[in-house]
C-alpha cells in the first residue's frame, strides 16, 4: 500500500502535488531546504519523524536520501461518481459514509471493515486534515480496503451538494439530532461521521438535511468513531430489511 521517495526535490514535489504522504523522516540536524519540507509537512499535518543518518541509509538502501525520506500511499482512490455507479450496478439505493476529519487510521480501517460487511457502496474522506488509506488502515480493515471504494475529495461540503443533487438525503451524526431508531434511514442516504473529539464541523452540518444521534444511557456521552459508525450502518441495514 506504500512506497518510498528519497531526496529533497522529490519529497518537495510530492508535497506540492498533493500525493498521499503517510509520513516523512528527516535526518537529525538537517537544515536549509529540509526545514522548508518540514514546515510544509506540518501545515498538511503529515507525521514527521527524526532519525540518525545511519538508520536512514538502511531504510533508503543508500546514502543518497539527502536527509529526507517520505513514505507515500499508492492506494487508488475513486471518484464520488464511481460510488454512485456501484450502487446502480447493484440495483440498490446509494448508501454512503462520509468521514469529516477522522484522524486515526485504526478507526478508518475498522469503519471500512464494517462498511464492507454492511453493504455500504463507498466512503468519502477529505484531502486535508484527515487520515488517508495507509498500511495501518489496510491491516485494520482485515482486507476490506481491497473491496471498499474510497473517494478523497477537496471539499466535503461541495460533495454533499453533489450527492443531494443525485437524490441522496444527507444525515450528520450529532448528539442533538433525532435518535437513529426514530429517523428514516431508508432510501438513498449518506451519513456524515465527525472526527475524534471534534465531531462534524459546523459548516458541514449546515449542508446536511438532518441530524441523527445514538442514544447514550451511561456516564460516558460518546462512542469511538468506528463504534458509532458500526451502530449507524447496521441501523440502516435493519431499516432496509436486508
Amino acid at each position: 500500500m506504500s512506497e518510498t521517495i528519497i531526496g529533497r526535490n522529490a519529497v518537495m514535489e510530492a508535497l506540492k502535488s498533493d500525493r498521499e504522504i503517510e509520513k516523512i523522516t528527516i535526518a537529525k540536524g538537517s537544515d536549509g531546504s529540509v526545514q522548508k519540507i518540514a514546515g510544509k509537512a506540518k501545515d498538511k499535518k503529515i507525521p514527521i519523524y527524526y532519525s540518525d543518518r545511519s538508520h536512514m541509509d538502511k531504510a533508503a538502501g543508500s546514502s543518497n536520501h539527502q536527509g529526507v525520506i517520505a513514505v507515500v500511499s499508492n492506494y487508488k482512490y475513486c471518484m464520488t461518481e464511481d460510488i454512485l455507479a456501484r450502487a446502480a450496478e447493484r440495483g440498490e439505493d446509494p448508501f454512503i459514509i462520509i468521514l469529516d476529519g477522522l484522524e486515526d487510521p485504526h478507526n478508518l480501517g475498522a469503519i471500512m471493515r464494517t462498511a464492507e460487511c454492511a453493504g455500504v457502496h463507498g466512503i468519502i474522506i477529505p484531502k486535508r486534515r484527515s487520515v488517508s488509506v495507509t498500511d495501518v488502515v489496510a491491516k485494520t480493515s482485515a482486507g476490506a480496503v481491497e473491496y471498499m471504494l474510497c473517494a478523497r475529495v477537496p471539499n466535503i461540503g461541495n460533495e454533499i451538494v453533489k450527492l443531494q443533487k443525485a437524490g441522496l438525503w444527507i444525515g450528520a451524526v450529532d448528539m442533538d439530532g433525532e435518535t437513529l431508531t426514530g429517523s428514516n434511514l431508508t432510501g438513498p442516504v449518506a451519513l456524515v461521521i465527525g472526527g475524534e473529539g471534534s465531531g462534524v464541523s459546523r459548516l458541514v452540518k449546515e449542508r446536511c438535511d438532518f441530524c441523527v444521534s445514538i442514544p447514550m444511557k451511561g456516564r460516558i456521552t460518546s462512542l469511538n468513531a468506528s463504534n458509532a459508525a458500526a451502530v449507524l450502518m447496521y441501523e440502516v441495514v435493519r431499516q432496509r430489511g436486508v
